[in-house]
């Protein structure tokens, strides 16, 4: 394996061996991708306050999430499609996720099924769902879910609508893949990619063929997005599919105070402060810059989590010293997966691992747990989004 010291050197071995549409798909907001970038840039108009003299031995980043020990506050964002990025991606991120202690979260629309990733591990895992209208369907997708051991459900809620994202209509993204003269002559400097997909039976919608009504082989599934998103989803339905469940539930997506504190009162044992990378609506917010406020709104009430932008530990660190209870990488392991597959994820934790142990050690901290706003320099303004910086 090259040495890889960051999570860039991740991503540009992921775009040298992942074909385009899968790269773009990952790489890529809606629009004009502001808030994809400033998802990021954002982050560095934090500061730390660096420490000296004070004893940095015996430094654990050991916490908990929704109650769960975690190796450090960091999880594994649901990402779509992660299965077309190497083969068997969702089995070999949870894998990587579990031998870490890290929380991994697998995405409805996987590649690899909820059946196929619990048999490929011991420990269990978050599952993550959308606010789809087909109660029969949802139903059962819950029940799967149980049958395995989920220990949360991940409720997506900032996706009623597809934001649209230009370079995916234009590569004709799609599981398997759409097989256009550009996209063949693509996959084709592929090889190693392509080996690895020849081998493995896993090239569709593992959790959506077989079980979604009518959708019965990949063709089908185009027409059955189309129509399967609630575009008319409210807090009652939310709360509704918390009854079904029955156990622990992260509602993602949130963005305004008032709607965190509408997470509190259906009973959410935690909210993901998030906007989906930037991949819906463009010219939101980033998530750093909200989670302030949110933290004010509901801190006290509910774990507050925070994804979106994160590819550094310090970006952890800064999440953290600013309220949040744990935070969630999709990128940077996906840059991982791609480049390196397996190893590559467990590459991407043990540089983010690293990068937020040296760095607390540095603002003089010892226990991640033990971080605040003592540890950082905030701009005056930061947490209002009202106030350009």
């Amino acid at each position: 394996m090259p040495t890889y010291t960051n999570i860039e050197d991740l991503r540009q071995r992921y775009e040298r061996r992942t074909p385009k549409m899968f790269y773009d798909y990952v790489e890529s907001g809606s629009w004009t991708e502001q808030t994809f970038r400033e998802n990021t840039t954002d982050f560095n108009n934090i500061h730390f306050k660096q420490r000296v003299a004070v004893d940095m031995s015996g430094r654990s980043t050991r916490s908990q999430m929704i109650g769960e020990d975690v190796a450090m506050p960091v999880a594994l964002a649901p990402v779509g499609l992660t299965g077309m990025q190497s083969a068997d991606g969702e089995i070999k991120a949870a894998r990587a996720a579990e031998a870490f202690g890290v929380p991994f979260t697998l995405s409805t629309m996987s590649i690899c099924s909820i059946e196929d990733v619990a048999e490929h591990t011991t420990k269990p895992f978050w599952f993550q769902v959308y606010t789809l209208k087909d109660d029969d369907f949802m139903r059962r997708l819950f029940e799967r879910a149980k049958a395995v051991n989920c220990s949360a459900i991940v409720i997506t809620v900032d996706l009623q609508v597809l934001g649209q994202r230009h370079k995916d209509l234009k590569n004709g993204l799609s599981a398997p893949p759409k097989m256009t003269a550009r996209s063949i002559a693509n996959m084709a400097t592929k090889v190693p990619w392509g080996l690895e997909m020849l081998r493995t039976k896993r090239r569709s919608f593992g959790n959506i063929v077989g079980h979604a009504k009518g959708v019965t082989d990949p063709s089908s599934i185009s027409s059955w997005t189309a129509e399967a998103f609630d575009a008319s989803l409210d807090w009652s339905r939310i709360a509704q599919f918390k009854e079904w469940w029955g156990g622990k539930l992260i509602v993602k997506g949130i963005m305004e105070p008032e709607d965190a504190r509408r997470a509190v009162e259906i009973g959410a044992d935690a909210i993901v402060v998030s906007n989906h990378g930037g991949r819906q609506l463009d010219g939101a917010v980033s998530s750093i810059r909200m989670l302030p406020a949110i933290m004010d709104a509901v801190g006290d009430d509910v774990e507050v989590h925070l994804d979106s932008g994160i590819r550094s530990g310090q970006d952890v660190l800064k999440a953290l010293a600013l309220g949040a209870t744990g935070t969630y990488i999709g990128r940077a392991f996906t840059y991982g997966l791609g480049a390196e597959g397996e190893a590559g994820v467990t590459k991407a934790l043990e540089i983010i691992h690293k990068e937020l142990d040296i760095s607390m050690a540095l603002c003089g901290e010892t226990n991640v747990k033990n971080l605040g706003k003592h540890n950082l320099y905030v701009p005056q303004g930061f947490g209002d989004p009202t106030i350009k910086l």
